[in-house]
């Protein structure tokens, strides 16, 4: 008989974490695995599937299963992972090259104005729910058919992080519809399938995982899964999930209206829908649970702007922290405290890889506006975490001009451990925030989707009534909001003033003289 016990395991951009858990929500046990990214050339964001998604998915296991428990206590397994990304693979299901990954690769832009200009823009929103943008795979494919065509003569399937771990451990060739969503333009939105009017000079539907919803079962751990992860053979294993889906599931977030903020090294914003609602300013997708569908979004660098600036000027508190001090990200949380809201006129536009939602442009650029020579390393870093969170007022914008205002915001990530990103957030966007009491990430979601596949879990009522908890509501401070919305009409105006010469400063990079 199979174990009770579910396992979710997510591969996030900087790191991966694993946990066990009873059906009641309970963990048992947990780890976490780090790794780092590749960037061969600017606009270019690589990993190595084997080395690190597969790698550190057989790592987790290990670890999990290391001492109390076994593959045997296990009756269910999900996975999330980053997404969307591009991995070929050949006949035999080995990568054929390191996976390109999700919107901060910027390298299609040539392919997107190619495929816009010749199917027309209306025509892929129409089709798709959404603009093409650099979080689309299609491009991608597309970019590897022109650039690597060595490559694509020997693909045989295309797959992202979630679908190539699944494929490693049951052999099965599938994709989540969530993450599917983003192989536009080659996705019908409204049908969550495959659709072939603008796939010829991309890739043909062969080469394509099918569709499940991540609450389905997309088959069992085979022989050599058993192997490799110490999980017992037979195990079943979902359809996978993006990590940002995993994460709103983990916290609750499964009703319309509901809507997920994750501070992660991007931030990332869902929105729970009872249909599809296209924009091309958003990311219309299918949600992890069937029949609903969720407006997403994205800002290309929120915790990986904070992480620059700790490791590029946060040498003392790095230094601090390592000696047994506190966290180095407290400590310039604690600095940024200290500096009045508006940062005594500093203004960050947080687009230091480029930008996604809501202006969806891989070629703008950070920027620091009003410095003078008052302003000090504090300043800075309450402009970075205010920067973030005039981007997601913007987003929050858009979505309202859709017809979509979310009922509610669930904080999760790793910056939601910052209160007081938090609170700048809320008094910048005018809304609440509901803090959960679990933060445990994508990987508890996964335990979820793998209790609901399997049965182990009853219904979503279960998960709300076992699984998830609040701690606190952080209310927006009206009088801040005010003040806030003057500094985010200049932010607004700043990007608007400055786009030319951003473009202009990237062109100049790319094109270094010798």
């Amino acid at each position: 008989m199979p174990g009770e016990l579910l396992l979710g395991i997510d591969i996030g951009t900087y790191s991966s974490k694993g946990v066990l858990c009873t059906p009641a929500g309970e963990v048992v046990a947990s780890a976490v695995v780090e790794h780092g990214i590749d960037m061969p050339r600017p606009g270019w964001v690589e990993q190595d599937a084997d080395a690190v998604w597969w790698g550190d998915f057989v790592a987790l296991c290990r670890k999990l299963l290391a001492d109390e428990h076994t593959g045997a206590d296990v009756g269910g397994v999900a996975v999330s992972a980053i997404g969307p990304c591009l991995l070929p693979v050949d006949a035999d299901g080995k990568p054929l090259r390191p996976g390109i990954l999700y919107g901060i690769d910027t390298r299609a832009s040539a392919e997107i104005a190619w495929l816009n200009e010749r199917f027309g823009e209306q025509a892929l929103l129409d089709l798709g729910g959404m603009a093409l943008t650099s979080q689309a795979i299609g491009p991608k494919i597309l970019w590897l058919r022109r650039n690597e065509p060595e490559v694509f003569a020997k693909t045989a399937r295309i797959l992202t992080a979630s679908s190539y771990l699944i494929y490693r451990l049951t052999g099965e060739f599938v994709i989540d519809r969530h993450t599917g969503a983003h192989t536009n333009p080659l996705v019908d939105i409204a049908a969550l399938d495959y659709d072939d009017r603008f796939a010829e000079p991309i890739v043909t539907r062969d080469k394509l995982p099918r569709f499940l919803w991540s609450t389905e079962v997309a088959g069992t751990v085979t022989a050599q899964g058993a192997e490799e992860t110490g999980l017992a053979p037979g195990t079943p294993v979902t359809a996978g999930a993006v990590d940002a889906a995993a994460e709103a599931i983990s916290v609750g977030v499964g009703e319309p209206g509901d809507m997920m903020v994750m501070y992660g090294t991007t931030m990332f914003f869902l929105l729970v829908t009872d249909r599809p609602i296209p924009d091309p300013r958003m990311w219309a997708t299918g949600y992890v649970l069937p029949g609903l569908y969720d407006i997403a979004g994205g800002m290309a660098t929120t915790g990986a702007l904070t992480r620059w600036f700790r490791d590029e000027f946060g040498q003392p508190e790095l230094a601090a922290e390592q000696a047994g001090g506190p966290d180095a990200y407290a400590a310039l949380a604690d600095l940024a405290a200290q500096v009045p809201p508006g940062a005594d006129g500093l203004i960050c536009l947080p687009y230091f890889a480029g930008e996604r939602t809501p202006i969806n442009d891989p070629d703008a650029r950070g920027v620091f506006a009003g410095l003078t020579l008052a302003h000090t390393r504090s300043h800075l870093y309450r402009a970075v975490l205010e920067g973030t969170a005039y981007g997601m007022r913007h987003n929050l914008e858009v979505i309202r001009e859709m017809g979509a205002a979310p009922k509610r915001l669930v904080a999760v990530g790793g910056g939601a451990k910052n209160p007081l990103w938090l609170q700048i957030v809320s008094d910048v966007a005018g809304l609440p925030q509901v803090v959960p009491e679990r933060t445990v990430g994508a990987s508890y979601g996964d335990a979820m989707l793998a209790g609901l596949a399997t049965g182990l879990v009853p219904d979503i009522a279960a998960l709300q009534r076992d699984w998830v908890k609040t701690a606190e509501v952080l209310e927006p401070r009206p009088a801040l909001h005010d003040l806030y919305g003057d500094y985010y009409r200049v932010y607004r105006s700043l990007y608007d003033h400055a786009r030319a010469d951003l473009h202009a400063l990237t062109r100049l990079a790319a094109d270094p003289p010798t």
